[in-house]
């Protein structure tokens, strides 16, 4: 670029950079107004929808009677409108309604996802200090959950250092330069629009999950693809699995979950949640079960670890080895630096 610049004579232009960084705020402050929009309007529609179900339903949306009501309402709508309309999801809007009876008491800065979490709070001088200082703050769904989690609202009120504690989400849970609304579940169902498998992946989880899925198609030991960046709902929170595959000698499902940082016990949880969910949901009548594989690519060296239902034996788990792939032979097709280097040859041809 600099010796286009240099050879064109055109010191008198804007630099390329300037340029760049000029249009590139362009089209976050466009997509930052479409975001808003769009989350108005779902809050809107949301509460409206809360309200009906609220005047058919009453106080009984979980008797018979309000059951069949919102299962007849949501199948109706999943049918024209696709499946952001569940019946859970219908509960959702209803409880959003009844934790915010007053419209004109929402906050146009708040999005849905927001309120996905702040409804979620018994307490009403809790939800409403929460939904303030969000407004105040410019929290982000991030920062909001991190808030929650860590009870800021009774660390706050006990503290003599408020000001630190107030500042100290922005170095835990830095808020991003803006939100990508097609990353957004609630918008994408919202919209009944596809979610696209390659939305949740950077360009290096990307390339080992590819590299991933061939290796095991190709293993030769019973394994067939299911899915990509499985997703479930659960509660109105969603969940993504990198790879699902069903084994035909072992009649299973195996779960793979990819993590590119350290592995933690959050992430160990979370795959025996993914365990549980096939387990209940998922498995068919004959069906062994499911088996959940976390894979960790970081840079000392790649950990692997298999989360077997609780109930598991060592025999049963034996069972499994040999037909699943050895530690050795993950650890081999996880090799970072050989991914990161053909990200960067990518980068530069891009």
């Amino acid at each position: 670029m600099d010796e286009i610049v240099k050879n064109n004579n055109v010191a008198d232009y804007p630099k390329p950079e300037d340029a760049y960084l000029s249009i590139r705020s362009y089209v976050i402050d466009a997509q930052k107004q479409i975001y808003v929009a769009v989350n108005q309007a779902m809050v809107t529609a949301y509460w409206n929808i809360g309200k009906a179900l609220y005047e058919v339903c009453g106080e009984k949306d979980r008797a018979p009677y309000g059951k069949q009501v919102l299962k007849y309402i949501s199948e109706r709508l999943i049918k024209e409108f696709g499946k952001g309309f569940s019946v859970q999801g219908l509960r959702n809007m209803r409880q959003f309604y009844l934790a915010f009876p007053k419209h004109s008491t929402l906050w146009s800065e708040l999005s849905w996802s927001h309120y996905r979490l702040l409804m979620r709070i018994d307490d009403e001088r809790e939800r409403l200090f929460y939904a303030e200082e969000a407004v105040k703050s410019g929290w982000s769904v991030r920062q909001l959950q991190r808030q929650i989690n860590t009870m800021f609202y009774h660390r706050i009120l006990s503290s003599k250092d408020k000001e630190n504690v107030s500042a100290e989400i922005q170095t835990t849970v830095p808020k991003p330069e803006y939100e990508t609304i097609i990353k957004d579940p609630y918008v994408l169902e919202f919209l009944n629009l596809p979610k696209n498998e390659h939305f949740y992946e950077s360009g290096l989880e990307q390339a080992l999950i590819d590299h991933l899925q061939k290796f095991l198609l190709e293993l030769g030991r019973g394994f067939s693809f299911v899915a990509r960046q499985k997703h479930f709902n659960i509660d109105g929170r969603h969940f993504y699995i990198d790879l699902v595959f069903y084994n035909y000698i072992l009649k299973c499902f195996v779960l793979i979950d990819l993590k590119t940082e350290d592995l933690t016990h959050q992430d160990i949880g979370q795959m025996q949640m993914y365990v549980n969910y096939y387990t209940r949901k998922m498995m068919n009548e004959g069906d062994n079960p499911p088996i959940g594989i976390l894979l960790c690519a970081d840079k000392s060296d790649t950990l692997v670890r298999f989360t077997l239902p609780e109930d598991n034996t060592q025999i049963y788990a034996a069972k499994y080895m040999p037909y699943m792939p050895t530690a050795e032979e993950l650890r081999r097709e996880l090799n970072l630096d050989e991914f990161e280097k053909l990200e960067e040859e990518s980068d530069g041809e891009a």
